[in-house]
């Protein structure tokens, strides 16, 4: 080695030795978060970074999750933890804002990706041997899915409009958000039983649990703003094979009235029959659709593929004609924001759910109730033991692993604005055909 790049070689371990330092004192112990945000904005950086790369970034979303249910009274240690944590970061001055270009992903180079380091670093998303600099590098990237699938979003790593939106919550709100929820999880701490099932509506999805580990856990559209999928002890008893869909009032009024008088032909072919109070058979052309009220008729959708809650229906016993079912609209389970029903619950993957819920019901293996699906006969099951079901509101938990978790106040019922990110929930979108529509906003 030459003298000249021996001297090159030793300022640059210098740099590193004296970056690395800089950041472990600016960062040791969240005591001294935001004077720690300060020292590191102005120290040393450690080069460009954009050799970094971890190797393990894949997992780190997948860390996230639990096989603790959500309900588990042994939670309620784990949220006092993150309260604290909170309670320490808040006392600390929170976190910074962050305010990135559109769409900052990996390879990246931004002076906002320094801010975006601190945010990740202050909730723990980020390891703070990472250090800072304006590189949008693979440990950022994991950091982000990490922080997204904490949050509810797709873990896609980019800096997006709505991740950015989770970012920019401050730290006191979640604080805030925790407490307001120790509360509701204290209210379900009780003996929730052996086997039961849990709608978290925030979360829009759902939980089979047994012997208090998660047994299944599945995507779930629930209700919107204006329609909302209601808050009930209950229990599940009846499963109905290709079951017959009988469109509630509201959805009749404000649905399907509607579309009949653009489409006469769309009960047809829907495959929605039309019935009068003593069961004979009402012909659509015989109605008048433009009359000011809704005829006074059953609305009742044969089985099939096509079918608003295609091959199963899942009955609770509930005052609000809410159920779970499946649905042929199965590309609605891809989307962000699934709160858009008129409060019944579409379960992804639902013949997983059913078969769990029927194998103390004699009868009906997983191959039984393939078979049944296929014949398109209607077909009600009674449970042999009816199975607890608890629909319930958790917008901020944390469990077993130690990782906080939180989503959107779709309902606005924890107190802050900021928490009801989504601007469009609530607002009916009917994008594309009466085909694609599909009737069922259920």
């Amino acid at each position: 080695m030459s003298k000249t790049s021996g001297i090159v070689a030793l300022s640059r371990r210098s740099l590193l030795r004296g970056a690395a330092a800089a950041g472990a004192a600016a960062f040791a112990g969240q005591a001294m978060a935001q004077d720690a945000i300060n020292d590191l904005i102005n120290a040393p950086r450690r080069g460009n970074w954009d050799d970094q790369f971890d190797a393990q970034a894949s997992r780190t979303a997948l860390d996230v999750v639990s096989n603790s249910p959500i309900l588990s009274a042994n939670n309620l240690v784990y949220m006092q933890q993150a309260i604290s944590q909170y309670q320490m970061i808040v006392s600390n001055g929170g976190w910074p804002m962050v305010n990135a270009p559109a769409a900052l992903r990996i390879g990246a180079m931004d002076p906002s990706v320094q801010s975006l380091r601190q945010r990740l670093m202050i909730a723990g998303d980020l390891p703070r041997e990472a250090g800072i600099s304006n590189s949008y590098d693979s440990y950022v990237e994991a950091a982000v899915k990490r922080f997204q699938a904490r949050h509810g979003l797709p873990e896609d790593g980019v800096l997006g409009e709505f991740t950015v939106k989770a970012l920019n919550v401050g730290a006191d709100v979640r604080l805030n958000q925790l407490n307001t929820n120790l509360i509701r999880l204290q209210s379900m701490s009780g003996d929730l039983g052996r086997r039961y099932v849990m709608v978290n509506v925030p979360g829009a999805s759902v939980e089979a649990v047994e012997n208090d580990r998660v047994a299944l856990r599945n995507t779930a559209v629930v209700g919107r703003i204006d329609r909302p999928t209601h808050m009930i002890n209950s229990k599940i008893y009846e499963v109905i094979l290709n079951p017959y869909w009988t469109a509630p009032r509201s959805i009749v009024e404000k649905d399907i009235v509607p579309l009949m008088r653009k489409d006469p032909t769309y009960l047809t072919r829907n495959s929605i029959r039309l019935f009068d109070g003593n069961g004979n058979e009402v012909a659509p052309e015989t109605v008048d659709w433009n009359a000011a009220k809704a005829p006074n008729l059953m609305f009742r959708q044969d089985p099939g593929k096509i079918n608003a809650m295609a091959s199963t229906k899942i009955n609770f016993h509930n005052p609000n004609n809410e159920y779970m079912h499946d649905t042929p609209q199965q590309g609605l389970f891809n989307k962000l924001m699934r709160f858009e029903s008129s409060g019944c619950i579409r379960v992804q993957n639902v013949r997983d759910l059913v078969t769990w819920l029927l194998r103390d019901t004699p009868g009906w293996s997983r191959q039984e109730i393939e078979r049944v699906i296929t014949t398109r006969q209607n077909n009600p099951i009674k449970l042999a033991e009816e199975v607890p079901v608890y629909i319930v509101y958790i917008t901020a938990w944390s469990t077993n692993n130690g990782i906080v978790q939180f989503r959107d106040d779709i309902y606005q019922k924890d107190g802050d604005a900021q928490l009801a990110l989504q601007s469009n929930i609530g607002v009916e979108q009917f994008a594309g055909s009466v085909d694609e529509d599909l009737v069922p906003l259920q």
